[in-house]
């Protein structure tokens, strides 16, 4: 004798009443295709948060394989992009119905990408953290962009304080009132001529967009350079000498303070089309053990905290 099986998010009571603003899952493994402007069809191995709200104050709970199996159409049958993300979120609210107005995903991966170098010209893979997150609520759509970007930082306060020590050093070694040029060039190719360097440090902007509501396609490799180009300072894949000596010189001619890094980069998005933007600048610095931190947000009414 066939019976039909029990489901009890749908017939069981609820142990106790109320609505919940997000109910699904965490961590699903999610092989995808990603389509971005100006890149070839990615491949990456992705992690994904789904989630629905719970408006039915007495449901038990909510029907989580419907979600995780609108996400595996997804990985199995479409690549990524704004429109079937959206088309995500909305099978997720059309397979609750009566039970939720609004749902949200989150997608992490590793995004590879070939790296020209600074000089030579060489290329090499650099991979850049990405999350999309994406909210459907009554109908509306709003899709977040996220990148972390790795750049070195220079000190200017210890730039300055390593100047002096030259400075000091240059004016005990030739204390004559005659200087030789030729002598004072060999001179800074020591050790001695530059006794001191100031302390830098791998540092990383976490950068967060809020993309056009009319966004057809995403087009990480613009955000990703335009960070880089404004920042100057990214780091490298493939390096030879000359890369190396050019990646002294950017760090030399581009000091910077936590603050500084913010400022740019809150100016850069001030003048493009992303609706809001959020930014925390965070160097690990080599000097201290902490970390020096700033954040930047766009400022308007209900967007990003800073």
């Amino acid at each position: 004798m066939h019976t039909t099986m029990p489901d009890i998010a749908h017939s069981a009571d609820a142990l106790q009443t109320g609505k919940l603003d997000w109910v699904g899952m965490g961590n699903i493994e999610l092989p995808l295709l990603f389509t971005s402007k100006g890149l070839s069809d990615t491949h990456v191995t992705a992690k994904a948060d789904a989630f629905v709200n719970l408006q039915k104050e007495d449901a038990k709970g909510i029907h989580m394989s419907r979600l995780f199996l609108a996400l595996d159409t997804l990985s199995c049958e479409q690549s990524l992009t704004p429109k079937t993300l959206t088309q995500v979120l909305d099978s997720f609210i059309s397979s609750h119905q009566d039970l939720s107005n609004a749902a949200k995903v989150s997608i992490t991966f590793e995004l590879p990408l070939r790296r020209p170098s600074l000089l030579s010209k060489k290329q090499g893979w650099k991979s850049y953290p990405i999350t999309i997150t994406a909210i459907l609520v009554d109908g509306v759509a709003q899709i977040e962009l996220g990148v972390d970007v790795t750049y070195s930082s220079t000190c200017p306060c210890s730039a300055a304080l390593a100047r002096q020590l030259i400075q000091n050093a240059f004016a005990d070694k030739f204390q004559q009132a005659t200087v030789d040029t030729e002598q004072v060039h060999a001179w800074l190719g020591t050790t001695e001529g530059v006794l001191a360097t100031p302390h830098s440090q791998r540092s990383i902007a976490n950068i967060k967009v809020l993309l056009p509501a009319d966004s057809e396609e995403f087009d990480i490799l613009a955000l990703i350079d335009q960070v880089e180009d404004e920042l100057k300072t990214p780091v490298q894949a493939a390096v030879k000498r000359e890369d190396e000596q050019e990646f002294a010189r950017l760090n030399g001619q581009n000091l910077m303070f936590c603050e500084d890094a913010a400022r740019k980069l809150k100016a850069l998005f001030e003048h493009t089309a992303y609706q809001d933007f959020y930014i925390k600048i965070n160097h690990y610095e080599s000097l201290h053990a902490h970390d020096a931190v700033a954040y930047a947000v766009k400022g308007i009414e209900n967007g990003y905290k800073a």
